[in-house]
């Protein structure tokens, strides 16, 4: 469950968008970075219906897939078992991750972690320190404050950073949103290596303003 005891747990059942399957560009691009290393550990944080857990595996990566969807996590398992890819995977909370410190050489999360408040996200991105190695490497996206849905939509508000999506698969999940300063305090543990904001301006033929931060950054050697 996420803040105040709100779902951040996507309607998976209720999702007939094939893109949803296909893995984003950024999952090819870690998936073949992170491959050239030999026998590297990553979590895929959010993983949604595995679509880039599965091309991890692929990529010989050894891949641990979380998410706070039984359906999701369900789906995956089915998936992975027809491929004959081996995946662990896990349900839970992003807040408190099952997993020992040191963990993993890197985390992947994309479209996942913003699903909580501002409390919330300290949490998350504190956990990621933790299951990561040090000097290890994280890859992840947030809402942008420059999005439709933070300056224009009229969205229920929790705090000053973080809006309810009232409508689609993400009805009732909380989605916390942030600038650069956030970004910079938010990560102050963190080395950042790169940050993006991107705009989705047009997408299947459909225009809009669906703004996020595309951030990698490792986590200190100490």
């Amino acid at each position: 469950m996420g803040p105040e005891g709100l779902s951040n747990s996507w309607d998976w059942e209720s999702v007939d968008d094939d893109g949803w399957y296909d893995p984003s560009e950024e999952g090819y691009y870690y998936a073949n970075r992170w491959g050239k290393n030999g026998d590297i550990r990553v979590l895929d944080l959010g993983c949604s219906l595995g679509r880039h857990a599965m091309l991890f595996a692929e990529h010989g990566l050894n891949v641990t897939a979380f998410d706070s969807s039984e359906y999701a996590i369900e789906h995956l398992r089915r998936k992975a078992e027809e491929l004959d890819l081996e995946i662990e995977c896990n349900v839970g909370d992003m807040h408190s991750l099952p997993y020992s410190d040191g963990s993993f050489d890197h985390v992947f999360a994309y479209l996942s972690i913003s699903h909580t408040d501002s409390k919330g996200i300290r949490k998350v991105i504190s956990e990621i320190e933790r299951v990561l190695v040090p000097n290890g490497t994280m890859f992840i996206t947030l809402c942008s404050k420059d999005t439709w849905s933070f300056r224009e939509a009229d969205l229920p508000m929790l705090d000053d950073c973080t809006r309810i999506r009232m409508d689609g698969p993400e009805k009732g999940i909380p989605h916390v949103y942030v600038d650069i300063p956030d970004i910079r305090d938010i990560l102050s543990r963190f080395t950042l290596t790169r940050v993006r904001h991107i705009d989705d301006c047009l997408v299947d033929g459909i225009w809009q303003s669906s703004k996020r931060y595309h951030i990698e950054a490792r986590r200190s050697r100490s």
